[in-house]
């Protein structure tokens, strides 16, 4: 019996000891964590605006488990930052925290940064300590915040925005009847989700080559850079006349500019001199029945429309870029074409019902551009018809991208068209780069006459200085060998 006995207090010594060497930890001072990144950075933020994530890998590459006996932002409670680990959301400190062999853990930081009314951007930092068997290893945060002007539901009389500080639009900004908003060269304007700039009255938007205006979402991570639909876009009511905007960047919205309304009377009218619109999730230009005036204008990758001139009106594009590489954000196919003519628009409703809008298209002209994108079909213009009003267009000088089974032989409405053919810009997909190559069929292409109206491409190059003006948006300058 005792004999037994003896066994059993042995097994259970054994097990004991086989748990506790189980249970060990590396407890060398050498036994240190490594991590994905020796700095957390965040691009510039909002002041008083929390940011999206950024994340931190943290490895235990050693065979036994180690114990982290402290988890700590340095800055404790009055850091910026804030740490999420392990389910544990907004903590400046956690004890006693243990990764498996050869395991490792993310730990999530946010940032806050508190507006200290300046107008150039600050930066904050701290650090995360890691406390492991008396060692001690950090990691850098390190966050860039930028003051603004808050522009909240708010409606606009006459008054300028200027260059000093951002501008971040919640919900919207609307530009009264009687009121001319002025934004000078070199503003930034920032919209939420779902915010918009809607005007009644008109916008001068006076930006320059070297000092362009931007209009794009409010979240700047470098995830959301490219990444459509962000906010609403800006739309120019029937009844707004005078609009100009100079040297402006849209990018991110669902409509990048719509010029028109179809439940309000009259028409919208605008110039756009060297206007960049981009990554809209519908389209880029939508108008109805109004008139634009645009040159040097570059018009890219949209989920349905480059641009869409409806229910008539009277437009000319000179210079023009539309190029519809859509792709990337959706797995939806693009089955739209990029341009749009048409004197009619049908509206479906709920009910079943639809409505039909008919209205004269006295003029559409495109002079010197290029239209192309990666369409399945290959027909990047679509014309609609309604013999029920005028139907008037021309394309002069124009590279287009049409199927073999596409029409160009009325001399009215075609004229020395390049078709079908790849105009071989340097990087449309990846760098998202719309200037032509050396072999572009569309250099030289296009009529003199129409570049000498305007000399000058959209990073202000010379047009007059070769044998013809290139096609679209950019001349293609050619460097001589030294």
């Amino acid at each position: 019996m005792r004999r037994i006995l003896y066994i059993i207090v042995t097994i259970i010594t054994l097990a004991s000891l086989i748990s506790c060497e189980d249970e060990k930890y590396a407890s060398s001072i050498d036994a240190q964590l490594r991590f994905s990144v020796d700095t957390v950075m965040f691009d510039t933020l909002f002041t008083s605006i929390g940011s999206t994530y950024r994340s931190l890998k943290v490895y235990n590459p050693h065979d036994q488990k180690i114990l982290i006996s402290r988890i700590k932002l340095a800055g404790g409670k009055e850091s910026n930052f804030r740490l999420n680990v392990n389910g544990k959301q907004k903590v400046d400190e956690l004890l006693n925290y243990e990764i498996a062999p050869k395991d490792s853990i993310y730990i999530f930081v946010t940032v806050n940064i508190d507006p200290n009314g300046g107008n150039t951007p600050m930066v904050v930092k701290d650090s995360i300590e890691f406390v492991t068997n008396t060692n001690l290893q950090d990691v850098d945060l390190i966050a860039w915040g930028q003051d603004f002007n808050l522009i909240k539901e708010a409606q606009i009389k006459t008054t300028t925005w200027t260059a000093d500080k951002p501008y971040l639009v919640y919900n919207y900004a609307y530009v009264d009847s009687l009121a001319t908003l002025t934004i000078e060269r070199g503003t930034k304007i920032y919209f939420h989700d779902r915010a918009g700039l809607f005007v009644k009255g008109t916008i001068k938007a006076e930006g320059t080559a070297e000092e362009p205006i931007i209009l794009q979402g409010d979240r700047l991570e470098d995830v959301y850079q490219d990444v459509p639909d962000q906010w609403s876009g800006v739309l120019l009511f029937s009844g707004s006349h005078n609009n100009s905007l100079q040297h402006v960047e849209i990018k991110n919205a669902n409509i990048g500019l719509q010029v028109g309304t179809i439940e309000n009377k009259g028409f919208a009218s605008v110039k756009l001199s060297g206007v960049r619109i981009r990554n809209m999730a519908y389209a880029g230009i939508f108008a109805l029945k109004s008139k634009i005036e645009a040159h040097n204008c570059l018009i890219t990758n949209c989920g349905f429309y480059g641009v869409a001139l409806l229910v008539g009106g009277d437009y000319e594009f000179n210079h023009t870029t539309i190029a519809n590489y859509w792709g990337g954000f959706s797995t939806r196919s693009r089955t739209t074409s990029s341009l749009v003519l048409s004197n009619l628009l049908i509206v479906d409703h709920e009910n079943g019902q639809s409505s039909t809008y008919v209205g004269d298209l006295t003029n559409a002209k495109f002079g010197n551009c290029i239209v192309t994108g990666n369409i399945a079909s290959d027909n990047e213009v679509e014309l609609g018809k309604s013999d029920e009003a005028e139907f008037n267009f021309k394309f002069d000088h124009c590279l287009l991208q049409l199927s073999d089974t596409f029409n160009i032989s009325k001399k009215t409405n075609f004229e020395n068209i390049l078709k079908g053919v790849d105009p071989k810009f340097i990087d449309p997909y990846q760098k998202l780069n719309f200037e032509l190559d050396t072999l572009s069929p569309a250099k030289d292409a296009g009529s003199v006459q129409i570049g000498a109206r305007f000399p000058f491409d959209l990073k202000n190059e010379s047009r007059t200085e070769d044998a013809a003006p290139d096609l679209g948006a950019y001349e293609r300058i050619e460097k001589t060998p030294e």
